[in-house]
């Protein structure tokens, strides 16, 4: 989502449902789905952050379904505000969050309802970021940010061992790893408005 959202893709409309967000396309939507690491049948792209490159994506808006990230979005509704962060961006988020006056809970999409090695990494790292700012209130932070400090320096040679990587290893996708664990690529906030993800500084526009 971040990688679109930098590349120029207008807003990106979440869905849990597969069905829902085909429906999506009836109303000028790209339509984007991806389940187990793979892409949908009949849907224009999958969840490769190569896909959202296609300069043809500018300007325009995608319904997104993931097996994941879109599942975790949905039951985050009743929060205040709704951040989307990654490694690409994880400067920026960081930033922001510091600057609010509010309480955060970073959510990671995981993998099927567990716990997966990519997401806590990103998570210890956000942890890391924030630690002079903001109080843990339970050691889950903790447990985080101290698998990222001990293996900081190997991520992707730990990342590539993890379940994910080999599922992905499985439908010959390589390329998305490396990539999604480079650090500051885009200095972007992702913030969920009226339903869609939205570049920040679009949602103070008049």
């Amino acid at each position: 989502m971040a990688t679109g959202l930098a590349y120029g893709v207008k807003a990106i409309r979440p869905f849990a449902s597969l069905d829902e967000c085909r429906a999506m396309k009836s109303e000028g939507y790209f339509i984007a789905g991806e389940r187990n690491g793979d892409k949908v049948p009949g849907f224009d792209l999958g969840n490769s952050p190569f896909d959202y490159m296609d300069p043809l994506l500018k300007d325009k808006s995608i319904a997104v379904t993931t097996t994941n990230g879109t599942v975790a979005i949905e039951k985050s509704q009743e929060a205040s505000q709704i951040v989307i962060g990654c490694f690409l961006n994880i400067s920026a988020v960081a930033e922001y969050l510091k600057e609010q006056e509010n309480d955060a809970l970073i959510l990671c999409a995981g993998w099927k309802g567990k716990v997966n090695m990519e997401d806590s990494l990103f998570a210890g790292a956000l942890v890391e970021k924030l630690q002079n700012d903001f109080a843990n209130e339970c050691d889950a932070p903790l447990l985080v940010q101290a698998a990222y400090q001990d293996m900081s320096h190997n991520l992707l040679a730990l990342v590539q061992s993890s379940s994910h990587a080999k599922r992905l290893h499985k439908l010959n996708i390589y390329e998305d790893i490396e990539y999604c664990l480079k650090m500051d690529l885009y200095n972007i906030v992702p913030v969920l408005k009226d339903g869609e993800i939205v570049l920040l500084q679009e949602t103070t526009t008049p």
